[in-house]
Formats: structure tokens, sequence, C-alpha cells
């Protein structure tokens, strides 16, 4: 007999769950073979998992000179390791640091300091927009979580780095640079391309304005969320990856794509940079302008059809090989977290969003997302895409989807 009200509670459950109508109150409990499994129980049961994960990580690098960042896996199966001019160097310590504001272990505050000390040299970084990636997951954590007022010399600092790149013609900082030694980059024909990601950064100018009341961080930003949101964007609300721009009249040259499927194609996690992205941008801005395209971005995500019923995407959207195309994982939580932050302020739809987003979480926090504790090379998520045009970081761990997804736990954490 309770055999058969657990399976009539499990398939209770699938069923509110596949519905795109999400109710609030399917959203509380999960049915696991032993228990249902509170919200608290996960919470608590992937904090525990990471500090396990990381610390055999941290072990197996400690003895590395100079130290550096934990990216991902190697195609041999090591970790790989990347210097602070990576753009995902940010990511790790800034797990560490959502790690510490979670158990206040002072281990874990001496790790997550340890792996951002490392990165001070980014502020004097001028050829990258990623400088926000790299300082304000890292830096930016430190102060938020354990109050680090030697923070704010480093944000200010990589924040004007970060503006060199502006071009005032067109009202956006430029993504990536063209000159002949870019690689692929540079075969491309590119003048001026600015990538949806490059949303991602503008936090970074918003601190330091804070700091310093200098409105012309405030102004950047502002002006290149402003372009971004006239130009990356179809009438639904899917994204363009990359705009291309003439820097000396500021027209638009082409609209493409880099790491998606087509230029016409919606890449997933490029569609979570924009929510997320906007979503920080209103934040920092109140500008209804702003609120009103994340609202936008959220639904053009949160009623898609080619989303599975589990909410976890193919890394594009349109990639021809679906079913059978790599999931991922660092899009999904992206979007997770960004929607717990969108919730605050939509009122009318902050249940919605809070589900969609607690779907996404307990899907990654499964075994079939979240690593067998001493494997994936003491990474937490299974399944990201990072190029998959590389041929590398294809259904592999990365840091960055551990961090957006801690990120995402931290944020349920606090909803009522």
């Amino acid at each position: 007999m309770m055999k058969d009200k657990f399976a009539i509670t499990v398939v209770l459950i699938a069923c509110l769950f596949g519905c795109k109508e999400y109710k609030r109150e399917a959203s509380t409990l999960i049915a696991t073979e032993n228990k249902v499994e509170t919200k608290q129980e996960l919470i608590d049961r992937v904090f525990l998992f990471s500090e396990k994960q990381y610390d055999l990580l941290i072990n197996n690098i400690s003895n590395e000179k100079p130290l550096l960042q934990p990216r991902g896996v190697t195609k041999d199966n090591s970790v790989r390791l990347v210097p602070y001019q990576d753009w995902t160097s940010g990511f790790f310590p800034g797990s560490l640091w959502y790690i510490y504001k979670h158990n206040q272990k002072n281990e874990w505050k001496a790790n997550a300091i340890k792996f951002t000390n490392i990165l001070e040299s980014a502020k004097y970084i001028t050829n990258s927009h990623d400088v926000g990636f790299m300082l304000d997951c890292s830096y930016g954590n430190a102060y938020s979580i354990a109050n680090d007022t030697l923070s704010k010399h480093v944000i200010v600092k990589g924040a004007t780095s970060l503006i060199t790149r502006y071009r005032p013609k067109i009202g956006v900082l430029q993504s990536w640079d063209t000159t002949p030694n870019m690689g692929w980059i540079s075969k491309r024909g590119w003048d001026t391309p600015v990538i949806i990601d490059n949303m991602m950064n503008l936090e970074l100018l918003y601190k330091a304005f804070e700091f310093t009341n200098d409105s012309t961080f405030y102004k950047v930003a502002s002006n290149h969320a402003l372009t971004t949101l006239n130009n990356h964007f179809r009438e639904d609300y899917s994204s363009f990856h990359v705009v291309d721009y003439n820097n000396k009249t500021g027209n638009v040259r082409s609209k493409q794509t880099a790491q998606g499927y087509s230029d016409s194609s919606s890449w997933a996690r490029g569609q979570a940079w924009g929510l997320y992205g906007f979503t920080q941008t209103y934040e920092n801005t109140k500008d209804q302008v702003f609120l009103d395209q994340a609202k936008n971005i959220a639904h053009y995500i949160m009623e898609n059809e080619k989303i599975p019923n589990d909410l976890i995407p193919y890394w594009d959207y349109d990639a021809p090989g679906i079913p059978n195309e790599p999931r991922d994982a660092s899009a999904a939580a992206v979007t997770a977290s960004a929607l717990l932050s969108l919730q605050h302020y939509v009122p009318e739809e902050k249940e919605a969003m809070i589900v969609y987003a607690e779907k996404i979480i307990r899907r990654l926090s499964s075994n079939d997302y979240l690593a067998d504790l001493g494997s994936n090379q003491g990474f937490l998520l299974k399944h990201s895409v990072g190029n998959i045009h590389t041929g590398e970081e294809n259904d592999e761990p990365l840091n960055y989807a551990d961090y957006y997804f801690l990120e995402a736990l931290i944020k349920w954490q606090e909803v009522n």
C-alpha cells in the first residue's frame, strides 16, 4: 500500500512539473527513491557535496606553480588549468566564496582569498571585454560576502581598464579585438564585434560607479545595454550572438553567430546571458526599458517548446540533431540564477519564475547532472557545452556551470 502511494506521488509531481503552467505547490518537494527531499535538504546536500568535491580539486592542483584556476577537463581527462588572463578565471574563486557564504567556515574563506588574490593583475587587462567576469565573480564576491574593502580598488581599476574598450560612435564596449593575432576571430572579417555575453560584464562598471560616483562608468554600461537591446534581438526576443559594427559610422555591418549553430538560431547560453545581463542592468538603473527586455527574454525562454520538459536546454535550441544533441547545464544554471533575481521585480510573474528556476535546480541536483563524489575531476556538474565548434568542452564539466548553479542555490535559499 505504501509503495502504491509513493508511486502515485511520483506521478502527480511529474505531471505537475511537466506542465507549462507551473504550480508553486508542486515545487516544494521532490520525490526520490527513499524520501521526499525538502528545499533545505537539497541545498545542504549540494553544498556539502561541493565542499568535498572542491576539497579534492584543490588538493589535486595545490602544488601547481604558479597556482592556476581550474576551468574544466582536457581531452585526456585531466584538469584544465588556466591563467588569470583566461575569461573563465574568476568563476572558481567565485564558487569558493559561495561555499563560504553558505557554511561560514574559515578554511573556505581562506581558499576563496587564495584563489581570488591570484587574479589581481587582471585589473590591468585592456584587451578583453571579460574583465567583468574575471573580477566581479571573484573580487566582487569578496566584497559583498566578506566585506573585503580592499576589493574596491581592484574593481575600480579593472573597470577603468574595461572602459578603454568603449566605442562612443557606436555606444558599445568592443568584445573581441580583430587584429591578425586573434586566430579564428581575425578570419571572420569583423570590424567591431559585440557579443551578447558582454552584457555580463556591465556589473563591474556599475560597481565602480557605486564606489566612485564617477558617472562615466554608469553611462558606458547603460549605453552598451541600450545599444545591445536595440540591435541584438529578433522580434521574438531570441538573440543573435554577434553583432558587428562599423566603428567609423556606428552602423550595423552584420548579425551572426560564433558559438551557436547558425546565424539565425538561438544559442542556449546566449539566451541565458541576455536574460541575466538585462536583469542586472535593471537592478542597477531601475530603467523600465531594461526590465521589459528582461521580462520578454524570460517569456521567450519559459514558453519555448524547443526546450525539453526537464528545462535543461540543448546547446542550441535549433541544433540539427535534436534529441541527440548535447544538453548545456551551464545555460540552465545561468537561467535559474537570472530568474531568481528577476522575480523580485515582477510580482505578477513571481511564482512562475521561482517554480521554473526551482525545477532547473532540482534537475541539476539529480544524479543525471550532479557528479558522483570523487568523479568529474572535482567539478560539480556534468554535461555543459563551451564552444562546440572547437571540439573541446563538449558535454563536459565547466567552472562557470558550477558557479551559476551555486549562485542559484544561494538565491533560492533566500526566497520565501
